[in-house]
């Protein structure tokens, strides 16, 4: 069927595209922040491997609305690894840094995602697609207010 929501399909297409990147950066962060919940050893265990749950559940919920929204506009949600490569701006990780690594990694990530947040606003608001923008408004407070909590963790 015609998608008729009030958004025309070029905008859409582009809005969708934007998004595919916030999506494949939430994913690589949800992944990364897994891992080191798995991983992290040290005086802060406790603190860092529930903190690093509450994380990545957030990310779980948030990844599922990303793609959901990516439908809504009439397009294919990227679901592989291999797309997520190629559209992440975040590094994986494959060994175990140390706790205080983690935690810098892991604000670099929320940083990251903030930025491709900001970057799919234009399209959002050229579109007129106000249910992507206030979308996009959540996932830059929540990235933005885990960088500062991480980030005062470290000296």
């Amino acid at each position: 069927m015609t998608i008729d929501i009030g958004i025309a399909e070029t905008d859409r297409k582009e809005i969708a595209e934007g998004l595919a990147g916030v999506l494949a950066d939430s994913y690589t962060l949800y992944l990364k922040t897994h891992n080191f919940h798995w991983n992290v050893t040290g005086p802060m265990f406790n603190t860092l491997h529930l903190m690093f749950e509450q994380h990545y559940t957030e990310l779980a919920t948030a990844v599922d609305e990303i793609a959901e929204r990516i439908r809504a506009l009439g397009h294919p949600a990227p679901g592989s690894y291999a797309a997520y490569g190629r559209l992440t701006s975040i590094a994986e990780e494959e060994g175990v840094p140390s706790a205080e690594e983690m935690i810098r990694q892991l604000v670099e990530g929320h940083e990251a995602v903030a930025r491709t947040v900001r970057s799919v606003f234009p399209a959002a608001e050229r579109g007129g697609d106000e249910a992507t923008a206030d979308l996009l408004t959540e996932r830059l407070r929540v990235h933005e207010k885990t960088a500062w909590m991480l980030r005062s963790m470290v000296a």
